[in-house]
């Protein structure tokens, strides 16, 4: 394994509405131009430029990876709008063959249909039923596993990395590690290098990608601050706290 093999598996087009800031042909573009055979879509809970990014990436001669990034809620069963509760992880799914694209299908329209509040979401229990042919990262600190990682809540985050483990077993859930130099990222990726020795799980490297070349990070920001209704300066606008989500090439990511 070099830098020439690494391909960049969580990454935000413009099907991120609001939240990704790559037009697909720029990202086959720029995929060319670092000599990547390979690159994944994972839009925030959708699906819906997949065959746009499919029959771009064929025609400019990139293997395209289809996924998406889900919203996953502890909420048990068919959940519905009327739950009240916005509580949402990030995972990020990845077709791994043809079985595992229908299942994204269904698990993406499902999301709409029966989970939607403020966000498309997902519970366990669908995925358990929907797991064939998909490959799951534990995303960023929106993750399950980050989230309670970054609070120190260890014991839970181990519980959680058994039941996806569980799941989606050991060859298709990875531990997902980001060098975005967020201090908060840092600790979580020295802690999930040693839950993977400890749960005998595999370590991925991703960049989330939301914009092409570092030099869009404020463009970036705000498309995040319209999305929120929010004006630039408020405290409250969630933002890239670095300029580090760009497109970054097989040798800055080895």
């Amino acid at each position: 394994m070099s830098a020439n093999d690494f391909a960049h598996l969580h990454l935000h087009t413009q099907y991120s509405f609001l939240d990704g800031a790559i037009r697909l042909k720029d990202l086959v573009k720029k995929t060319s131009e670092l000599k990547m055979s390979s690159v994944a879509v994972t839009d925030h809970g959708n699906m819906f430029g997949a065959i746009d990014f499919y029959q771009q990436a064929k025609a400019g001669g990139i293997k395209p990876i289809l996924g998406m990034e889900a919203y996953v809620t502890s909420v048990i069963g068919d959940v519905k709008h009327t739950d009240h509760v916005r509580e949402n992880f990030h995972l990020v799914l990845l077709a791994e063959n043809n079985v595992g694209y229908d299942n994204l299908k269904k698990l993406s329209s499902k999301a709409f249909i029966n989970g939607k509040y403020y966000f498309p979401r997902l519970d366990k229990h669908l995925l358990a039923e929907h797991k064939e042919g998909i490959i799951a990262l534990t995303a960023c600190l929106g993750g399950e596993v980050g989230k309670r990682t970054a609070k120190g809540e260890n014991d839970k985050a181990r519980e959680v990395i058994r039941t996806f483990k569980g799941l989606f077993g050991p060859k298709n859930f990875f531990l997902e590690v980001q060098p975005n130099g967020i201090p908060k990222q840092n600790v979580v990726n020295a802690q999930l290098a040693q839950f993977a020795q400890d749960e005998g799980v595999s370590l991925v490297a991703t960049n989330d990608c939301h914009y092409v070349t570092r030099d869009q990070h404020e463009a970036q920001n705000i498309l995040m601050a319209i999305r929120q209704q929010l004006p630039w300066g408020d405290p409250k606008l969630h933002k890239h706290e670095t300029d580090a989500f760009y497109i970054r090439s097989g040798q800055e990511m080895w």
